[in-house]
């Protein structure tokens, strides 16, 4: 679960900001792994995370980085008062270069793969700008992953434009091996470094 900033380089312009990321976990027991992850990005990037309710099950607070904002579905409805206040759902996407979804539980794929949005995370996806990239790194076990229903909902993301960071096959939290653990946060943040990269954002300053 340790993990080394990735190697980067400098552009001969340096841009001016750093990359926006918005982090948001779905109800999986790899959330526990959410920490991590947010450490892994704010070595290069400005991050926000989002967690739904049933993720805060796994999350540890206190290993969040302490500059790095954790929204939930209280805020988005506690943040709203009148006309003219901000909504949480437009101006979370509104700020961010990119988004990763990491843990995607099975639940949460097939809310997206539906349109429906019932909390802040699905309803920030519905929301989204997709000229702007989306990545989802999925986390179930093995019986879910093969399921047809995960193979339509996938097709369904893909269509939609959002990249897939496939699981890896190893021991479950039910103790069963297959294929369904997520992507280590070491490699889920490379894969997104090196994304960016390959599209020579100048407004970007990726060190």
């Amino acid at each position: 679960m340790a993990c080394s900033e990735p190697a980067t380089t400098v552009e001969v312009n340096a841009p001016p900001r750093r990359p926006r990321i918005l982090l948001a976990a779905s109800g999986s027991v790899a959330a526990v792994k959410f920490g991590v992850l947010c450490h892994c990005f704010t070595g290069w990037a400005e991050v926000k995370a989002v967690a739904t309710s049933t993720s805060l099950h796994f999350i540890n607070k206190n290993s969040l980085p302490r500059d790095v904002d954790l929204y939930t579905d209280e805020d988005e409805w506690y943040s709203w008062n009148k006309m003219g206040d901000s909504i949480l759902h437009i101006e979370l996407p509104r700020w961010a270069d990119v988004m990763v979804i990491a843990p995607l539980s099975a639940n949460t794929l097939g809310k997206i793969a539906g349109g429906l949005c019932d909390n802040l995370l699905t309803c920030i996806v519905r929301a989204w700008d997709y000229s702007k990239p989306i990545f989802v790194a999925p986390a179930m076990h093995t019986f879910m992953w093969t399921n047809f229903f995960t193979e339509r909902h996938l097709m369904s993301l893909d269509e939609q434009g959002i990249s897939l960071i496939a699981p890896v096959t190893r021991r479950l939290a039910s103790g069963d091996y297959g294929t369904g653990a997520m992507a280590e946060p070491s490699l889920i943040s490379t894969t997104i470094l090196i994304n960016l990269q390959s599209r020579n954002k100048s407004n970007f300053w990726l060190v």
